[in-house]
């Protein structure tokens, strides 16, 4: 059995906080700056404070098999552990793999899946920084981390040694922000996505148009996304996704994800905003590491299918397929993709 597949990345339980320090504390005394954290007050405050951590943003931990592998902190700008962040972004720390677990992609699990959590947030960019003699640094290149030279060269002679300074950015415009629904949003986004479809497909089954307003089942199972106005604090649209390592189609294989229900209010039509959350499912995409993004639609829906084209996603013709709705009533599917590079 693939190793990869037994590991779980999820939230930190409160039980598992003393585990946590003592896992942070045989990964960096095995590191390359063993020496000079020992002892250091301001390093042992934030390794203690797991609680403070989790309260300030979120600890993920890698599990297997009832033992934790691997840890790292999500913290917003407001927290006293962050170093980089600033107001909207996101800042990682203490990224720790168990020495004996190292080598098996721990660490980049930890990396991909705390950028999620930010993105969910909302946040424009997550923000780190590691030692030059940290070989952590290649893994951040190779997934698309910006080194910020310029932020090294402030912060020398700071107090943060001979740190590299890392970025990546996470929303594509400063109008709009594109973030995980709130539970109070969920009446707003059903009537939001529902008028969409309704409005623009006249011809759409009554089951169909149901399972479309079902919004609040598909946020307890799936990631519902919203992209906010951040002058009005207005909703402007929807897509929903998968859960990591989940499908919400049977159009996706295994290494790909599937997108569903992508929906503009008409309010904001013209602003780019379908679009843009394309770009987001993208992103999100690349951030798992999928080989590519797939979605499927109908030949009635042509405004959608053009902006998928427009987008330079390609027909997948082998994987359309034929539904039938309980009305009875054939709908046919057509399917796209965008190859993703690895």
């Amino acid at each position: 059995m693939n190793a990869a597949v037994t590991q779980r990345v999820r939230p930190i339980r409160a039980a598992e906080y003393p585990a946590e320090v003592a896992l942070l504390d045989a990964a960096y005394g095995a590191g390359p700056y063993a020496a000079e954290l020992a002892g250091d007050p301001e390093w042992e405050r934030s390794v203690s404070d797991v609680a403070g951590r989790d309260a300030d943003g979120q600890v993920i931990v890698v599990e297997e098999a009832g033992r934790l592998l691997g840890a790292a902190s999500v913290l917003r700008p407001e927290s006293s552990h962050a170093k980089l962040a600033s107001d909207g972004e996101a800042e990682l720390r203490l990224v720790a793999v168990a020495p004996e677990a190292q080598g098996r992609g721990i660490g980049e699990s930890l990396v991909r899946a705390g950028l999620e959590v930010a993105l969910g947030w909302g946040r424009s960019a997550m923000r780190l920084d590691t030692g030059v003699r940290n070989p952590a640094q290649r893994l951040y290149a190779r997934l698309g981390f910006e080194h910020t030279v310029d932020l090294d060269a402030r912060l020398a002679g700071t107090g943060y040694g001979d740190s590299l300074t890392f970025r990546y950015a996470l929303q594509d415009r400063s109008d709009v922000r594109v973030r995980l629904i709130r539970d109070e949003e969920i009446p707003a986004v059903s009537d939001l996505v529902l008028a969409a479809y309704r409005d623009d497909y006249s011809h759409l089954a009554a089951d169909y148009l149901a399972d479309i307003a079902d919004v609040a089942a598909r946020a307890a199972t799936h990631l519902v996304w919203v992209a906010e106005d951040t002058a009005t604090g207005d909703l402007l649209g929807t897509v929903t996704t998968p859960r990591y390592r989940e499908q919400l189609t049977t159009v996706s294989v295994p290494g790909e994800m599937d997108i569903r229900l992508l929906g503009v209010s008409q309010a904001a039509r013209g602003r780019g905003i379908g679009a843009l959350l394309m770009q987001h499912t993208l992103r999100l995409a690349r951030i798992r590491g999928a080989s590519r993004l797939v979605l499927e639609t109908s030949q009635m829906m042509e405004a959608a299918w053009r902006l998928y084209e427009r987008l330079e996603f390609a027909r997948l013709r082998e994987r359309d397929r034929t539904i039938t709705l309980a009305s009875g009533d054939d709908l046919r599917l057509m399917t796209y993709g965008f190859a993703l590079t690895a």
